[in-house]
């Protein structure tokens, strides 16, 4: 259907042989390659510990849910994101507090709404690096310290992003990931979560899998013949299929990365002189592993007839994201009017995501922007 697709994934026949081995090898539940894609992973973030999960909705659970958050608390967070990150601080009974980005511009949350909306109430602060592009990170840890806040980093559009010196994931108490198909290395479903922390990373492993003290892998390694349980846990382990794709994909991360940024400088050399287009994060501080690329029109109405028009010449665009504080669940948890998010609701109606991902050619990226040129009525430009 589409000449230009939004995303792309990237399978060879590294991927292909690492799921063959799993399956001749008859262990498919959490096992030994789980436990090197943990090391592995750990290793390339530079993170303590890291921990597989079945998906990055199960990550952010098992953060905010190891932190202690619970009924009464609040944790600060973005509107603009996918829904999973205010989800999980209502799986723990805490309430989400929507904050504002920084501007259109950035589009990453905004340090000082974060500090305007601390109460008594508030034990965290849970950031979102929208697009691969690091949140500010400095100015957000000096709030949390000073206010004794835990500090959750939603990176599943991060892998790999830094900001001096320091990539993401390692900047807060938690760091979690996401594997799912669209994001910068896939696989399929798959999480990932990353601390420095011992205390933290013990729990996070138990309550992975049910509050047990031995795994299968255990016992079947004749290390155990039972289990006791002793924490509330979940069913959120990985298979042995996905962490095999992981491990494949791991080893080309960094090459995805660098072609994103390639792509994402052109699109930016083709459409930086259009008046009628605003990119966002064009200086932005940090190093950027280019998730998405997302533009902005001049309003809703434009955004819209936008969107259609690259439709008909078959490319593929989508919207990151439709702010969730607007969402008709959300809605009901908060009285009409409590929440005035201007920046994000503004940017949220004119935000068009085009497409990007590594397998893209040049001359896709021309054939991208010379219709959005033709759209905006200038002519074409090579």
């Amino acid at each position: 259907m589409w000449k230009v697709p939004l995303f792309d994934v990237d399978f060879g026949r590294e991927e292909k042989d690492a799921v063959a081995g799993v399956l001749d090898s008859g262990w498919l539940t959490m096992g030994r390659l789980t436990a090197e894609f943990e090391r592995e992973f750990a290793e390339f973030t530079g993170s303590r510990h890291a921990i597989a999960v079945c998906n990055g909705t199960a990550a952010l659970h098992l953060a905010h849910k190891a932190l202690g958050f619970g009924r009464g608390d609040e944790v600060i967070c973005p509107s603009l994101t996918f829904v999973a990150g205010a989800n999980a601080v209502l799986y723990c009974g805490a309430r989400p507090v929507f904050a504002d980005i920084v501007s259109q511009e950035d589009l990453t949350i905004s340090p000082d709404e974060i500090e305007a909306k601390i109460t008594d109430n508030t034990r965290g602060i849970q950031v979102m690096h929208y697009g691969g592009y690091p949140c500010d990170m400095e100015k957000i840890v000096e709030i949390a310290r000073r206010h004794r806040l835990s500090i959750v980093e939603d990176c599943a559009h991060a892998p790999n992003a830094e900001l001096n010196g320091v990539k993401c994931g390692n900047w807060g108490d938690v760091g979690c990931f996401s594997f799912f198909s669209n994001k910068n290395f896939t696989t399929g479903e798959g999480g990932m979560v990353v601390t420095n922390d011992d205390e933290l990373a013990a729990k996070i492993r138990l309550m992975r899998s049910h509050g047990m003290t031995t795994l299968t892998l255990d016992r079947h390694n004749g290390h155990a013949f039972s289990y006791d349980v002793i924490e509330e846990g979940y069913n959120y382990r990985i298979d042995e299929m996905r962490v095999a794709l992981g491990l494949a994909q791991l080893k080309k991360l960094e090459m995805y990365n660098h072609r994103r940024r390639e792509l994402a400088d052109a699109y930016v050399d083709q459409l930086g002189d259009i008046d009628e287009i605003t990119i966002p994060f064009v200086n932005h501080v940090g190093r950027s592993v280019c998730h998405i690329f997302p533009i902005l029109a001049k309003d809703s109405g434009t955004r819209d007839s936008l969107m259609e028009h690259l439709k008909s010449r078959g490319i593929q665009s989508s919207i990151h994201y439709p702010p969730i504080h607007l969402f008709s669940q959300y809605k009901k948890c908060y009285p009409a009017g409590t929440v005035r998010l201007a920046v994000t609701e503004n940017v949220a109606s004119r935000e068009v995501t085009l497409p990007l991902f590594p397998a893209m050619s040049r001359e896709d990226i021309v054939y991208v922007c010379d219709a959005i040129k033709d759209f905006v009525g200038i002519g074409c430009r090579l």
